[in-house]
């Protein structure tokens, strides 16, 4: 792979007989360069042209071959830029489970950084947005969730303050892990998906400037007695982060 002033540059050899059309074998290339770390996120990608005149392929197919890593997230066109590799984003099934545990899973490394613990009521604006008992008492913490380093979620629980979580314990495991060593056992969970701008303190969390889009979850999750064992309000980079569902008829 050479640099130039028009992006980078791949060994790229493409095989007219085969069977595999241009724009594909092209696209598998370049993504494959993504997949085995060639190409990072933030490498600037050869232009169209260059990359027309050096494997004398049609421009259709360039710019079709780009598409395919445009639509599947890899790739990314900016005005006066050019085209560019993107962060990959991770996808996460809608299901009871942790953050942390599901990046474990998925082969990235999870990390966490406290940013607040305490206990006390539940704050006045959010009392009046959920069903629960404003003046019990409740654990409340605030996380940032970061996936190979790069800040993924603000995470923001509330928990019956009878629960005595090690706040420096948070940092090194997921909070449903710490819980099953208090003997806790999660059954169900409500969660409620949507999207928002990030204020400017969460985007500088997320290491952006604003407009910075995310997803959000409200989650409330129950134990196999029916008691609430969390209440989560969590905010995701919407570049990085996705929610994967499985419908059937």
């Amino acid at each position: 792979m050479t640099v130039s002033a028009g992006g980078r540059r791949l060994d790229i050899t493409l095989d007219r007989s085969a069977s595999v059309p241009l724009y594909l074998q092209l696209s598998r290339a370049i993504e494959q360069a993504i997949a085995t770390g060639e190409l990072v996120a933030g490498d600037r990608l050869e232009n169209e042209l260059s990359l027309t005149s050096r494997l004398g392929v049609s421009r259709p197919t360039a710019r079709q071959a780009i598409q395919e890593l445009v639509s599947k997230g890899l790739l990314v066109r900016k005005r006066g830029v050019g085209t560019q590799v993107v962060q990959p984003q991770f996808s996460r099934d809608e299901r009871l489970s942790s953050l942390h545990d599901d990046l474990l899973a998925a082969g990235k490394v999870p990390r966490t950084r406290l940013l607040g613990s305490r206990i006390g009521p539940l704050p006045a604006e959010l009392a009046d947005q959920v069903s629960l008992p404003a003046d019990d008492q409740y654990l409340q913490l605030r996380r940032l969730r970061l996936a190979d380093d790069v800040p993924l979620a603000v995470l923001t629980n509330y928990l019956p303050a009878r629960f005595a979580l090690d706040p420096a314990e948070l940092e090194r495991r997921g909070l449903y892990d710490c819980l099953r060593q208090h003997g806790i056992t999660l059954k169900l969970a409500h969660q409620r998906v949507g999207a928002r701008l990030a204020t400017d303190a969460e985007a500088a969390l997320l290491g952006e400037t604003p407009p910075l889009a995310c997803l959000t979850a409200d989650r409330f999750a129950y134990d196999d007695f029916g008691r609430l064992v969390e209440f989560g309000r969590h905010i995701y980079h919407a570049a990085h982060y996705s929610i994967r569902s499985s419908l059937a008829v």
